[in-house]
């Protein structure tokens, strides 16, 4: 398979992950407050690692200690993204949830900048300064005071940023089906261990059939299916790219939001969310499609 044509399966990849992250906001809105954030989440990879090691079980052969190093260190970005994106939800609306998560597209460049000292130009400048205009109109309440749902969101966005770094360099060397069932085992360990200590006992909601539903979803659909795409997806495209579409998930994220949970956006909140794209768009879009190892090399 060609270069240009694996590098096009992979962007359609991440955006199909991005709708099935985007409806998951809704689940999650609806299931808070039955299931507890760190239950949620002990669930939720537990049965997307379970999905995985049954359809992959012939891949664990070809694990290695890098391997299995990696997929610890993108497993704890994404338990503590996670952990942060759920707790906030519970304070704010699930719409401003998914458009501050995109914060992180913003960050990663300069990560790279301190990673890699390639400064970046000054389209990434001018993409941070429209993105905390745009975090502060989506963000502020009347009384200039910003939500502690906001606060948390924020910081996961930045641990996302960190989950996609990790997963562009890891990727280059290590088999992505592997890293992704590593990355939801150490996600689900940890949220376990954190639950009981967090959130208390066992839910009694999680019985219900809608909830059972709801984790099913997010187990099989947003946890096994979605980073299996994403980690794929970024073997074949470069972090900025792969940030790109990958902050889609905050424009179905907020659609879905209004369309299923009758979520309302004042005027402020829409220029915001416009304003927070718009630098995703400045800071990304000119920036390079391919890795140089695309073909697969």
């Amino acid at each position: 398979m060609s270069g240009k044509k694996q590098a096009f399966l992979a962007s359609v990849g991440m955006v199909a992950a991005t709708v099935i992250w985007g409806f998951a906001f809704v689940i999650v809105k609806n299931s808070v407050d039955l299931v507890p954030p760190l239950y949620m989440m002990a669930f939720r990879f537990t049965i997307g690692f379970a999905g995985m090691a049954v359809l992959f079980a012939g891949r664990w052969r070809y694990l290695s200690k890098n391997s299995f190093k990696a997929g610890v260190i993108i497993g704890i970005f994404l338990f503590l993204s996670y952990f942060f994106q759920t707790v906030g939800i519970q304070y704010t609306t699930a719409g401003k949830n998914a458009f501050l998560t995109t914060v992180y597209v913003v960050i990663v460049p300069f990560f790279s900048w301190a990673l890699y000292k390639k400064r970046p130009d000054r389209s990434c400048f001018c993409a941070a300064l429209m993105a905390i205009t745009g975090i502060g109109l989506l963000s502020l309440q009347g009384d200039l005071s910003v939500n502690i749902g906001d606060v948390l969101t924020l910081i996961c966005g930045f641990g996302y940023a960190a989950h996609i770094m990790s997963v562009d360099k890891y990727t280059e060397t290590c088999d992505p089906i592997l890293l992704t069932m590593i990355q939801m085992l150490v996600a689900a360990l940890l949220s376990w261990g954190f639950a009981p200590i967090v959130s208390g006992g066992f839910p009694a909601g999680l019985w219900q059939p809608d909830v059972l539903t709801g984790m099913l979803y997010l187990g099989l659909g947003s946890s096994m299916l979605g980073f299996l795409l994403q980690n794929l997806g970024q073997k074949y495209t470069n972090p900025s790219l792969a940030s790109v579409l990958l902050s889609l998930e905050s424009v179905f994220g907020a659609l879905f939001s209004v369309w299923f949970l009758g979520e309302r956006m004042t005027g402020r909140m829409w220029i915001g969310c416009v304003l927070i794209f718009g630098a995703v768009l400045t800071a990304e879009v000119k920036r390079p499609v391919l890795k140089k190892d695309a073909t697969g090399g």
